[in-house]
């Protein structure tokens, strides 16, 4: 019994990826001048996991630091942007990656969250590495059509957990992050 014990918990580990999240860059989209840059920079400071945000007014975009050892939030950065009054029109996350094997139209556990690779090559992630995260209201419509054409899942269609959940042995109404590199 204690070796089954054993096993199950080493099992868990191995597919549980602990990654870093160190950073992001959000891009919005609506802004038109300082005050709303200044508006998303102060929305993106209150998230409890944020040390730094360093606005790029001339990108619309938002440099993100994270506090080490903290767990990362991507709603919780996506909602700061949309409580300001604005959208995600790109959102790179980056983390630092010990030996993570993914492969394409698969899932990864990364911190106890799932994580569904589209558009890429089986590899393994080292080192310092930036993902897209490709779900609808993350990415542009013509960015989101072109990543949903790339699976047969439906949750990243609809936005819900279904197929993709099912094949990877998940609850339904599990978060997935629809991710490529």
């Amino acid at each position: 019994m204690k070796k089954i014990i054993i096993f199950i918990v080493l099992i868990t580990l191995l597919n549980n990826l602990h990654a870093q999240f160190t950073k992001a860059t959000i891009q919005a989209s609506g802004l038109t001048c300082a005050m709303c840059s200044k508006a998303i920079d102060n929305s993106l400071k209150q998230v409890s996991f944020v040390t730094s945000v360093q606005p790029d007014i001339k990108n619309s975009a938002f440099n993100i630091v994270f506090k080490q050892g903290e767990l990362v939030d991507i709603d919780a950065l996506k909602k700061a942007v949309e409580d300001a009054g604005f959208f995600v029109a790109k959102f790179n996350i980056t983390g630092i990656f010990n030996n993570a094997s993914i492969k394409n139209d698969e899932h990864i556990n990364i911190d106890g969250r799932e994580y569904h690779f589209l558009n890429i090559h089986d590899q393994v992630l080292n080192g310092e590495k930036s993902l897209v995260i490709v779900d609808k209201d993350f990415i542009t419509q013509g960015a989101f059509k072109k990543y949903s054409a790339a699976t047969a899942m439906q949750c990243i269609k609809t936005g819900k957990a279904g197929a993709c959940c099912e094949k990877a042995g998940l609850a339904a109404g599990t978060r997935i992050y629809h991710v490529t590199i």
